[in-house]
């Protein structure tokens, strides 16, 4: 089953139904995001590629809520706020996978690629996260194995939540050689 938690005061938990077939991976993906998604329209969309990612592998996507009175804070004081909530939030036996503008780009083929790689690899669970506007603390860098880019380009959190889980489900039905990705 599909979860989208929202941590904080107003903790829900939306649940999607989940369609169980053979070619299903046994690997969990996680999403953990600082920030909840505000705009409508933007939240619709997540949800439809929630729902297909359910075909393919357990995927739970986590939202902490953004940091309060941050007016008095420094980046560096927000990043590492935003870093301890983060780090709370992930077990030491996941893997770890940031969500960087400084990290590895891939094809759609080649992050599908990446995706295989990493269920092959035996681990348990796969946690990609998103930080805040100014990026992540060195504590949070430090527990990382690894970091993703989506672009060069810059885009808001809200959009690289949509734009990531649109190419998770398009990697993994590229590694189900099903047509919904063209060459």
């Amino acid at each position: 089953m599909a979860k989208v938690r929202i941590c904080g005061g107003d903790a829900k938990i939306l649940q999607f139904k989940l369609v169980t077939f053979a070619k299903k991976s046994i690997m969990n993906i996680r999403l953990v995001a600082i920030g909840k998604t505000d705009s409508g329209p933007m939240q619709t969309l997540i949800d439809e590629y929630l729902r297909r990612l359910q075909h393919y592998v357990k995927f739970e996507f986590e939202i902490i809520p953004d940091l309060r009175n941050v007016k008095n804070l420094s980046e560096d004081q927000q990043k590492i706020r935003e870093g301890e909530l983060l780090l709370s939030r992930i077990t030491t036996s996941e893997r770890v996978l940031l969500l960087d503008e400084n990290g590895k780009e891939f094809t759609s083929v080649g992050f599908a690629s990446e995706l295989q790689k990493h269920m092959n690899s035996g681990i348990k669970t796969l946690t990609f996260v998103i930080g805040g506007p100014y990026g992540f603390s060195d504590e949070v860098y430090a527990r990382a194995q690894g970091k993703l880019s989506l672009s060069r380009l810059t885009f808001s959190h809200q959009m690289v939540r949509l734009f990531f889980v649109e190419q998770l489900y398009r990697g993994f039905t590229i590694l189900h050689n099903e047509p919904y990705h063209h060459q």
